[in-house]
């Protein structure tokens, strides 16, 4: 790397510098300010290192100074980066090599700074560049030369996110009467958690004599710990669960409020909120931005800045965000997020199809493979029979072929008698035929006519599917054995066929909801959600359907609207399942106070308030377990502090007891109107739909059968040379 920037790993040594600087590592301390500087460096480093990881940013005349036996040498126990800064190197904007040594140093969780650099503008143009791009720890320990330029008003940002920072400032004093200096080091720190003032005045911690520090002293001390009572400025937008805005709230049951008194807050993170206040001792003041109602959490303007919460944090207006803020690189990358608290499912609130399956009653009580399984026992058992039937007739063709003809014969006189002769028109055909009838033989095969034909044996079968008896027995005891059986079979079918159908009948109307994303999809719905959160997640995500669902993704700011349009039926909300819950309860319970009052108020004509073409259905899939946090402003000094309490107060139960409380106000209104609403399981029309759809069919069916008969007749048969027309048939010439 042509660089020339090294880097030291544990016992291997490397120099870090921007411009291929390389110089003598074998420096000794040639003087007593040296000595002392170099003793101070050390004990700092001694008493206040834990991970074992610094980093040295310093430029030549203090490359000379330090002791780098110290830190090379055979006792080091710890790595260390180093960059060496040239006197022309703007670092605001820092050199490639010094760039990756930042990043790199990080990434590694290096926990301390040692920035000794001579003139403090290059010092503070490195802290704003890397506070502004996190390539520099502002949570870590720093040590830096004491400059006043440090101070200027418009650095004092810098110092309310340091805090864990010592400033080294050489002291020189004469010793008695000979008025010999001595050197002395005054080690001071920022006030925090004391806010700055126009002037910044660094808190002096101790005095550097030479000599180890009294052990007293504790050079980087948790200041976070105990804030000293001061105010928090908490900008919050009121989103369930976490923050619900009330107007009035009788019952203390929250801890936060708003300054103006006039909107109360509550939720779980309030309830965090008051925790950390407490274990923290820091005062909340929360408002709301001006423009939250129009711009929810935020967005980026067209003039670059932000609105909404994002704008007070990226202002540094406040310390804290409220909101339900979603743990995504969108909210990351402008402010510090805690540890999440929760995990919530993102779904959609869908419209329930008005597509009624009540046309189906007919088949619904067996699934299609039941059905299929039916109408091919049916079909087999058809072919069963005409092939008994068929077998039957050919064993007794010889026995009765002598008896047949002479039925035959006996039929051809009817017709021809029917044709010529004028019968008494109070005798009955069927008188007269008993006539002509000759005998019945003991053992001639009776009823066999029912299967003769394969259209016939699958009307008789499928009437025995139905309950219904055979018009007569037939003759052989393989079909009748079959018989038996096969009837066996359509009781059992029978039953459970009517057990279900009861059930189907007795129980509320089905409803036909959304529940997959691949569902959603295929229902054309248009979708959308609240933020720009949101849009960029689906437009950012890798997942195919989630992409073809961010394409037609529609950003909201009215969530009153985007539920009448669900309750329209053309509409998908995304939320979170408690959002989405709360908001299907209050819309529901708002038709019916509407209804209410319309019916109680005598000079209203009375009539029912419409509440859609379409009842609301919340997806049960969702689309991501979204861990949700508190908002930090960027690399705020409380993080460490918060993730510790946040988790201590996720890991004694108390987020889903606060979740549960929140909601429970929900659950009781959903329970409320659920009551009112109670379904009574009465047959209407509407479920006797599938006879009316059966007999529909059964009637187009048999219309279909009878123009085809009569087309037929027309023209075939009635033009036939031998059709006569008496008895409407062929006749066959002798």
């Amino acid at each position: 790397m042509k660089c020339g920037i090294f880097t030291i790993l544990l016992f291997n040594l490397t120099v870090i510098q921007s411009k291929r600087y390389f110089a003598n590592f074998n420096i000794n301390p040639s003087n007593a300010k040296e000595s002392s500087f170099n003793a101070l460096i050390r004990h700092v480093i001694a008493s206040s290192m834990e991970k074992k990881c610094v980093v040295i940013i310093c430029d030549h005349i203090y490359y000379k100074m330090l002791d780098w036996e110290y830190f090379t040498g055979a006792r080091s126990h710890f790595a260390h980066f180093i960059v060496i800064v040239e006197e022309s190197e703007d670092l605001l904007a820092p050199a490639d090599a010094s760039r990756d040594v930042l990043k790199v140093s990080s990434e590694h969780g290096c926990e301390f700074y040692i920035i000794l650099i001579s003139n403090a503008i290059q010092s503070s143009r490195l802290l704003k560049y890397g506070e502004r791009y996190r390539t520099v720890n502002t949570r870590a320990r720093f040590l830096i030369l004491h400059d006043y330029r440090l101070f200027q008003m418009d650095l004092h940002y810098l110092w309310e996110k340091i805090i864990n920072v010592i400033f080294i400032k050489e002291l020189v004093r004469k010793k008695g009467q000979t008025e010999e200096e001595v050197l002395l080091y005054e080690l001071s720190t920022v006030p925090f958690p004391f806010p700055i003032k126009a002037i910044m005045v660094p808190r002096r911690l101790a005095i550097w004599r030479g000599t180890p520090l009294h052990s007293d002293i504790e050079l980087y001390k948790d200041k976070t710990i105990d804030l000293k009572n001061q105010t928090l400025h908490i900008t919050v937008f009121s989103h369930l669960p976490a923050s619900v805005k009330k107007k009035t709230c009788p019952l203390k049951s929250h801890r936060a409020s708003l300054s103006t008194h006039s909107r109360t807050f509550q939720g779980i993170e309030i309830e965090i909120l008051e925790t950390l206040a407490v274990s923290m001792n820091f005062v909340p003041q929360i408002y709301e931005p001006k423009d939250v109602d129009t711009e929810l959490w935020g967005a980026k303007g067209p003039d670059g800045k932000y609105t909404g919460i994002l704008g007070e944090m990226v202002a540094n207006r406040a310390d804290m965000a409220l909101g339900d803020l979603q743990y995504t690189h969108f909210f990351l990358k402008l402010m510090d997020l805690s540890v999440p608290y929760n995990t919530e499912c993102l779904t959609f609130l869908t419209p329930e199809s008005l597509t009624t399956n009540s046309w189906k009653t007919l088949i619904l009580p067996f699934r299609l493979q039941l059905w299929l399984a039916i109408l091919s026992s049916l079909g087999l058992m058809a072919g069963f029979f005409h092939a008994l039937c068929y077998f039957h007739d050919k064993v007794n063709e010889l026995k009765y072929e002598e008896l047949q003809a002479q039925k035959l014969a006996l039929k051809n006189e009817l017709d021809q008698v029917a044709a010529s002769k004028r019968f008494n028109p109070k005798q009955t055909y069927g008188e007269l035929k008993k006539q002509y009838l000759l005998p019945t033989v003991e053992g001639e095969p009776v009823g066999l006519y029912l299967f003769r034909k394969i259209g016939s044996s699958i009307l008789y079968t499928y009437g025995m599917l139905l309950v219904i008896a055979l018009p007569k027995l037939p003759t052989g005891w393989s079909i009748r054995v079959l018989t038996g059986w096969y009837w066996i079979y359509c009781i059992l079918i029978v039953v459970a066929y009517k057990a279900s159908m009861t059930a189907i009948l007795a129980k509320p109307e089905s409803r036909v909801t959304i529940d997959t994303l691949q569902e959603l999809i295929n229902s054309k719905l248009a979708v959308g959600g609240w933020g720009e959160v949101n849009v960029e997640f689906f437009r950012t995500s890798l997942d195919v359907p989630t992409q073809i669902i961010g394409s037609r993704f529609e950003k909201l700011n009215d969530s009153d609207d985007a539920i009448d349009r669900v309750v329209e039926g053309n509409f998908a909300l995304y939320e979170n399942e408690y959002y989405l819950q709360n908001a299907v309860v209050k819309k529901q319970l708002r038709y019916q106070q509407e209804e209410d009052e319309l019916k109680g108020n005598k000079s209203l004509q009375i009539q029912k308030i419409p509440k859609g073409d379409h009842y609301l259905h919340i997806m049960s899939d969702c689309m991501i377990h979204m861990p949700i946090s508190i908002g930090l402003k960027k690399n705020s000094p409380l993080k460490y502090r918060v993730d510790t309490l946040v988790r201590r107060i996720f890991e004694v139960g108390l987020v889903k007891k606060w979740l549960d409380d929140i909601m429970q106000q929900t659950a009781n209104d959903e329970v409320h109107y659920q009551g009112s609403e109670a379904v009574k399981a009465v047959m209407d029309m509407q479920k006797f739909m599938g006879a009316l759809v059966a007999l529909a069919i059964g009637y187009f069916i048999s219309f279909i059968v009878l123009l085809s008969e009569i087309l037929h007749f027309e023209m075939n048969i009635k033009k036939h040379p031998d059709f006569n027309k008496y008895t409407k048939q062929i006749s066959k010439s002798k």
